[in-house]
């Protein structure tokens, strides 16, 4: 957009923040307003900015944005990519399945956050090269700096963006992930869904503490469902359903992201089941049919999941060459129709210890007997046995841009009346004692998962 339009559509929005917009009494305000007349509106007022009522297009309304304000966007398909670096906006749609930010395969990201406090709702986000929303507090990333796999960042210090929330974000189609926090903390990924990621359709990676939350989504059609790399302490993932993709979900430590190793995620209440889709991209270094895989990563515990239906293992640990996998507990899950249940297999020189079993419902384990030989009740540096399994071989894929169009998917209630969100400093973490194991039901097509 040229300066003379800029200008013409700020005059625009300021006649209209006098007017016709929605003012909201609140706490938003603050920051400096670079001289604009949006000084004008009253103290403390919290403005809500409509596209392409107010602005043509999503970025020109972010840009005229102060905190705590409310962008909400009418029913449209939005060619572009928005970067959204003032704290405590609130981005919504107001209709999720027809509020479509479009990237055209032009376009490496979609929703891009680097500012704390920010609410992204109710949108979808499709056809990105890159990312369908991505959280950060790296630059490195925003700039689309990094390697091959996504998250090489180089030299670039750790600097963690504080406090976010996902919210009933679509996300499909996306060359490498659908939702994606790096370098972030404090933030809440929920009520969404994520297909056709080429990587993963939901990512956390490089944060501790994290003090993360990911509840109540769904993931299918990915390569990998959920991924948690170099992601430690106070992570949530609860109550998620990461259904046919090629993998399920995985948590590891890897050199190319920094914060290592990985450690303390808690995985409870997820139904992850049937990985072992053909329709899905190819990635995930080869993984197929595996529910959960640890490797390198420790110190996590895996409770109450219904883990069913993965042609080569439901979980599996396993080691990198100089990394280990170390007491990462198994409790409480339900295994069914797995290739192996249960599978360790570890590098002599990387053999992990007191990884344990206890309370789960299984038949088969790679070695066999581990859920009594390696019981939690042994020693924290009891070594950990290892074995191996044949595995199947992986089909060909498809590109990402061919994988399905998902359906219609639950909208964030009163998306068009409601004020703008405001995102807390740190989330509130769940209760264990409040995740329950996932009835067989929920196998159903479509079903979901439900924590509080």
């Amino acid at each position: 957009m040229s300066r003379l339009a800029l200008r013409a559509t700020t005059a625009k929005v300021t006649a209209a923040a006098l007017g016709a917009l929605t003012l909201v009494v609140g706490c938003g305000g603050g920051g400096d307003d670079g001289g604009s007349d949006r000084g004008r509106r009253p103290d403390g007022a919290q403005v809500t900015i409509r596209v392409p009522g107010d602005a043509p297009t999503i970025s020109d309304a972010v840009s005229l944005a102060r905190p705590g304000d409310l962008v909400l966007v009418a029913p449209g398909v939005y060619r572009e990519s928005v970067k959204i670096d003032t704290a405590r906006i609130t981005l919504r749609g107001e209709s999720r399945g027809e509020v479509v930010v479009d990237g055209q395969l032009q376009r490496p990201n979609g929703v891009v956050v680097t500012a704390p406090g920010v609410a992204v709702e109710n949108l979808t986000v499709q056809k990105n090269t890159q990312n369908g929303v991505l959280v950060t507090g790296s630059a490195a990333a925003v700039a689309g700096l990094p390697g091959s796999g996504g998250y090489d960042t180089g030299d670039e210090p750790v600097r963690l963006l504080k406090s976010f929330r996902v919210s009933h974000v679509t996300a499909t189609r996306n060359g490498l992930y659908g939702i994606y926090a790096f370098s972030a903390q404090n933030g809440v990924i929920e009520h969404s869904y994520a297909s056709g990621g080429a990587d993963s359709g939901i990512y956390v990676g490089q944060c501790k503490p994290c003090r993360i939350v990911v509840r109540n989504n769904v993931s299918e059609l990915n390569a990998v469902g959920y991924e948690n790399t170099n992601a430690s302490g106070e992570l949530y993932v609860v109550g998620n359903r990461f259904v046919g993709n090629r993998v399920g979900l995985t948590t590891n430590s890897d050199h190319q992201e920094k914060l290592l190793p990985q450690r303390d995620t808690v995985i409870a209440g997820n139904l992850i089941a049937d990985n072992q889709q053909k329709l899905t991209p190819v990635q995930a270094d080869g993984g197929w049919g595996i529910g959960v895989g640890v490797d390198g990563g420790s110190e996590n515990r895996f409770v109450r999941n219904r883990i069913t239906g993965n042609a080569n293992v439901g979980l599996m640990i396993t080691a990198t060459a100089d990394l280990t996998a170390d007491r990462n507990r198994i409790e409480g899950n339900t295994f069914t129709a797995n290739g192996v249940d249960v599978g360790w297999t570890f590098p002599t020189a990387t053999r992990g210890q007191g990884n344990c079993l206890r309370g789960n419902v299984l038949r088969t384990t790679v070695p066999a007997g581990i859920a009594d030989t390696a019981s939690c009740t042994a020693p924290a540096t009891s070594p950990t046995p290892s074995g191996s399994w044949r595995s199947q071989t992986a089909p060909a894929g498809i590109p990402f841009t061919d994988v399905a169009a998902p359906g219609p998917q639950p909208e964030f209630p009163q998306a068009a009346t409601v004020g703008p969100t405001a995102v807390p400093d740190a989330p509130a973490l769940p209760d264990l004692a409040d995740v329950v194991l996932p009835p067989p039901s929920l196998l159903a097509t479509g079903a979901r998962v439900q924590i509080s």
